[in-house]
């Protein structure tokens, strides 16, 4: 057809800002369309491109091409790395969308920054898509970071014994995938061309060990678990509809600036703290508020109290639940919400100060 030369010979000429733009335009549609790690559209979603990206690896080796394909539009090869590309580009944009939602960044920021590094590594470093080590280390990372949220989702469990599961089934799928594509890849020379057999065993049990490392020191987002609303409150009461309503101090446009913003404390008043979680249907389980402030004298936090809450699964705003406490110390306090297992969910920061006069309060109901 006379329209494809003319559309591929473009393609190839402006092939750099073309592949920005929808790597670009991916992220900001997959900000759009994805809100949860346990519905059927988000999985399937994902799914497909895994899928895709195992086709496409298969496509590049099985039927390799000649030296300098993977740069000429006019060839077979040049369309399946670059559509390789494209789908790696959307995978890791879904995975940052739903892990960033999930994660408490001050804490969780370790992993966010992997796939921020794997997506941009994605953009950058297209020449290294010849090379089967760096197509399976990433492909590994993307079937990892699929099973950490799937599992908990399938199984109705969320905890150390099914993050260890989702690793099994990680090192399985990639090894089976593996196996198969070698089986393929008849021609050794060629194979051992593009591919280190024992640098592809190397990045894959690098990643594997990272990521556990991570996990074990608190630093992956406990996804599918998210914080979906969070705050320090004057008051708080249910009313007739169900919905909560909480009486706050606005510190207006200071509270975006404000990483312990001023909670002014009435004598003989309670504190509270309201978290609302989101959790998938059927996944019900206990969380914990730890309150704790920040002891001046030895520099380090205190835990004060732990109150430990229920969270029932299924709602699309998050389970909603409080805590509160009574004459707090002044001085800088926080509230780590994690799961029984100690994995942060998010915190609540503000910094006490004992009232010398009324305060104004908003109220809102939640």
């Amino acid at each position: 057809m006379k329209i494809i030369e003319p559309v591929r010979n473009f393609y190839g000429r402006f092939e750099r800002p073309i592949s920005s733009f929808s790597l670009i335009a991916g992220f900001v549609f997959d900000a759009l369309t994805l809100h949860r790690a346990d519905t059927l559209f988000e999985n399937l979603w994902i799914l497909g491109h895994l899928i895709l990206i195992g086709v496409f690896i298969c496509l590049i080796h099985i039927h390799k091409g000649k030296e300098g394909d993977e740069t000429d539009p006019s060839k077979a090869h040049f369309w399946y790395v670059n559509i390789l590309q494209f789908i790696f580009g959307g995978t890791l944009s879904a995975y940052l969308v739903l892990y960033f939602r999930s994660a408490d960044i001050f804490v969780a920021w370790p992993f966010i920054a992997i796939l921020v590094l794997a997506f941009i590594a994605n953009e950058s470093l297209k020449r290294h898509y010849i090379r089967l080590s760096f197509q399976i280390s990433l492909f590994f990372l993307s079937i990892y970071a699929f099973t950490i949220f799937l599992l908990p989702v399938v199984l109705h469990k969320i905890g150390t014994g099914v993050f260890l599961i989702s690793g099994f089934v990680s090192l399985v799928t990639i090894v089976l995938f593996i196996i198969t594509l070698f089986y393929f890849i008849k021609d050794r020379n060629l194979r051992a061309k593009y591919t280190s057999e024992k640098l592809t065993f190397v990045l894959i049990a690098g990643i594997f060990i990272l990521v556990n490392l991570l996990y074990f020191t608190n630093l992956i987002p406990p996804i599918p678990l998210s914080l979906k609303d969070a705050g320090v409150y004057h008051s708080i009461e249910r009313n007739g509809k169900g919905d909560y309503a909480v009486t706050y101090e606005d510190h207006g446009w200071k509270r975006y600036f404000e990483f312990f913003p001023n909670y002014t404390q009435s004598p003989g008043k309670p504190v509270y703290v309201f978290s609302a979680i989101f959790s998938p249907e059927a996944l019900n389980l206990n969380v914990v508020h730890e309150w704790q402030y920040l002891d001046t004298t030895q520099t380090r936090w205190v835990t004060e109290g732990i109150v430990s809450l229920p969270v029932v699964g299924g709602r699309d705003g998050g389970f909603r639940t409080y805590s509160m406490r009574y004459n707090l110390a002044e001085g800088k306090w926080r509230v780590k919400i994690k799961t029984k297992e100690g994995l942060n969910i998010g915190h609540v920061r503000f910094n006490v100060v004992n009232a010398s006069e009324e305060v104004l309060l908003t109220e809102e109901v939640k």
